[in-house]
Order: structure tokens, then C-alpha cells, then sequence
């Protein structure tokens, strides 16, 4: 019975964290006092679904007891009159939440105004990005820190900086108004796209996918959609996380270990999610303004749209990430061109990229340098030197599924 409640306690987080906290920045406008008030809820939960059982609509249990949490801290602290007014409002938003609409916007979804305030453009995008994740996504410093590759207390220190801009800036609490969409867009993409990406290869922890964070960046990239039609990077972005969702039920296999791209069943594939990603990336690039959601998802579909692995076009691929560092001159976006080189010229073109990144250092804490490496050694038969690549690998990876999957590889070339 207690595992049944603590498995339920942690979907409901998974799913239910981002409109708590939303709803109670809302109400209360302080951001430290609401994700406080929702953990209390969350562990309240584990004590009193033992006992009462779990209720029918945990999200409405979980925003009314962080609710009250919170209006019992402003009760406390009401020693002026806008403390007041604050603890009468809370008092009066009774009930299991239903979204209002915004009176600019006509977009009546809290989470996608938290997104809209935690980028504005008053805070640097790093801030912007990696708030509204920790806020929205409930991700934790530590992993928030690790998808951008920054020390933990770096990252720390970057949220408490955000929250205190917002506040002490005044930065309204809602979607703006449409002209000023289009100077949020970028850090609204960039929270998105991370968003997905945590789901679908979380970077720590014993699932290798989170559903719900991918489910979600999608629900909000589709109203995203809606708010800018014409916008073709709001498009391309939502056809890359289409085409990439439509492979995510093949990623792992039954018991959760990671099957790569080219080991998956093809077959099992979402066509239908698969076609509405190509059909609005088709869309996008009619615009003629090409952008890197509108490249990444063109890459996307070259894997999508491969009948087997052998007939992916990396060439094409490798021609696509060059475009693409145009855009994004990241050394991440420079080691998958050197996987697609190393698909489509040889393991030792690949290399040769790979050992160019290694001696600049900037991905000495990111697992996949040592294990790209490992895969080209690997298919080029070096296979004592690529399980020496794979050892790296395993002493940088946190996630559980990948760990299991980077053992196996070291196994087969230990055995070779």
C-alpha cells in the first residue's frame, strides 16, 4: 500500500507540478512562497493519501492544500494593508482551479504565462530558460545544471537572481499582448525545446523517459502554435518535437533499458504524429525563414522518413548540422555533426572531429564526447581503445537507462 501511494504521490508530481506552482505565483505573486507551499503539499500527500486513500483529482487536492498553506503563511505575516488584500484574494480562490483568460491575450493557461514571465526579456535567456524549467518542470538545480553544463552553485545563484529581478522589476505575470510576442520568442522556444528534451532523455534518474515533460512542452507548443500561425520557428519547433515523440515508445525496451536509433522498430513508430511533424515543417520552410528548430527538425525527418537504418541519409545530415552551426555554434550541435561525418565519410572522419572538441575541453563533464568516441572506435573494430572510451563515459553519465546501456557496450568490446 505504500508503495502504491508514493508511486502516486510521484505522478502526481510529475504531472501536477507545474500548474501548482503556476496557479500559486498567480495568486500569491511570490515565487519562493509557492514553490514552498507545494512541496509542503506534495509531502502533506504522502501522509494523508496513506490514510484517506488518493483522491479522485490529485491536481485539485494538491493546489487546494498548497493553497491554504500559503494563506496561513500570509495570515502570519499580514502586518500591512497589501498583505492583506494579498491573503483576501487567496481567501477568495476557492475551489479546484479553472484557468481564466487573460484579458490581452485571451489565452487562459497559467503554466504558459509562467512561461511568458520567466521570459521576459528584462532577464539574460540562460535565467529565462532554466527558471521557468525548474518552475514549470519541477527539475532540480542539479539537473537544471546539468542540461546546461554549469556547476550546480552556478546555477543556483542564476534562479535566485531571476525570481529577485521579477520581482523587483515589476515583470506582470501574464502571456503579453501579440505585437510583443515576437521579442519573447526566442527564450519561449529555447524552455520549450528543453522542456522536451528532459522528458525524452532525462539526464538523471532511473527512467530514461519522462512522458509527461514531453506531452507537456508539446500541449504548449501547440497553443504556442495558435498564438503565432505565422511565426515559422514556432512551427519548426513544434515539428521537431512531433517527429521526435513519434519514436520516443521505441527508445527503451520492456524492462526500460535504451535501444538506439538504429536498433529500434520502425514499425512501432507514431505515422500519424510522424506526418503532422513533416506536414508542418513543410509549412514552416515555405515561409522562407529558415531557423535551427526548422534545421533540427529537418534532421529529424531524415531519420523519420529512413525505411531502415542503413538508408538514413547521413550525408545529408552531416550537411544539415553544418547549416545549422550557423544558428547555433554550440560544441553539443558540433559533436552530432561529427556522428553523422563519422555515419557518412568513416569511424576516422568522425574521430578526427571528435578529438578537435576533446583538446578545446568545453564537454569534459558531457558523457556523450567519451561515448561518441566510444562508438566510432567501436565501429572502426578498435575495440580495446573504445572500451577505454566507454570506461570515461561511465564515470560522467547519471542516468540509469544509458549507464545500463554504456555497460553493455563496454562488455562486448571487453569480450571482442
Amino acid at each position: 500500500m505504500n508503495d502504491d501511494v508514493e508511486e502516486a504521490v510521484a505522478a502526481a508530481f510529475r504531472e501536477e507540478w507545474g500548474q501548482v506552482v503556476a496557479t500559486l505565483i498567480r495568486v500569491t505573486g511570490d515565487w519562493d512562497l509557492a514553490e514552498e507551499c507545494a512541496q509542503d503539499a506534495f509531502a502533506q500527500a504522502l501522509d494523508r493519501w496513506r490514510r484517506d486513500g488518493v483522491p479522485r483529482r490529485p491536481g485539485a487536492w494538491l493546489t487546494t492544500t498548497a493553497r491554504n498553506r500559503a494563506l496561513d503563511v500570509l495570515r502570519r505575516e499580514a502586518v500591512g494593508a497589501q498583505k492583506l488584500r494579498e491573503v483576501a484574494v487567496l481567501a477568495r480562490d476557492e475551489g479546484p482551479y479553472d484557468p481564466e483568460f487573460d484579458e490581452d491575450s485571451g489565452v487562459g493557461d497559467d503554466r504558459l504565462r509562467l512561461i511568458f514571465t520567466c521570459c521576459h526579456p528584462a532577464l539574460p535567456i540562460e535565467a529565462r530558460v532554466a527558471l521557468t524549467l525548474r518552475t514549470l518542470a519541477g527539475l532540480t538545480t542539479p539537473e537544471i545544471a546539468h542540461a546546461f553544463l554549469v556547476p550546480e552553485a552556478t546555477m543556483a545563484q542564476r534562479l535566485v537572481r531571476a525570481k529577485r529581478k521579477i520581482r523587483n522589476a515589476g515583470i506582470p505575470y501574464r502571456v503579453p499582448p501579440a505585437h510583443l510576442l515576437p521579442e519573447r520568442t526566442t527564450g519561449v522556444l529555447g524552455v520549450l525545446y528543453l522542456l522536451f528534451n528532459e522528458g525524452y532523455a532525462a539526464t538523471a534518474g532511473a527512467d530514461l523517459v519522462r512522458t509527461n515533460l514531453c506531452a507537456e512542452a508539446i500541449r504548449l507548443a501547440r497553443v504556442l502554435a495558435g498564438l503565432m500561425p505565422d511565426e515559422p520557428e514556432v512551427l519548426g519547433l513544434l515539428a521537431l518535437l512531433l517527429l521526435h515523440d513519434a519514436r520516443r515508445g521505441t527508445r527503451v525496451d520492456a524492462v526500460g533499458d535504451l535501444v538506439t536509433l538504429e536498433d529500434q522498430d520502425r514499425g512501432a513508430w507514431d505515422g500519424p504524429e510522424a506526418d503532422e511533424g513533416a506536414a508542418l515543417l513543410e509549412t514552416a520552410l515555405r515561409r522562407g525563414r529558415p531557423g535551427p528548430y526548422q534545421i533540427q527538425a529537418a534532421i529529424a525527418a531524415c531519420h523519420t522518413t529512413a525505411a531502415t537504418a542503413d538508408e538514413t541519409d547521413w550525408a545529408d545530415i552531416a550537411a544539415l548540422y553544418g547549416e545549422l552551426r550557423r544558428f547555433v555554434p554550440s560544441a553539443v550541435v558540433r559533436l552530432n555533426r561529427a556522428v553523422a561525418v563519422g555515419m557518412s565519410e568513416g569511424p576516422d572522419a568522425g574521430l578526427a572531429l571528435v578529438a578537435e572538441l576533446e583538446e578545446e575541453g568545453e564537454l569534459a563533464a558531457y558523457h556523450l564526447l567519451p561515448a561518441t568516441r566510444a562508438d566510432l572506435l567501436r565501429r572502426g573494430g578498435r575495440t580495446a581503445e573504445a572500451a577505454e572510451a566507454y570506461e570515461r563515459a561511465l564515470g560522467l553519465v547519471e542516468n540509469a537507462s544509458e549507464r545500463r546501456f554504456l555497460e553493455k557496450r563496454l562488455a562486448e568490446c571487453r569480450s571482442a
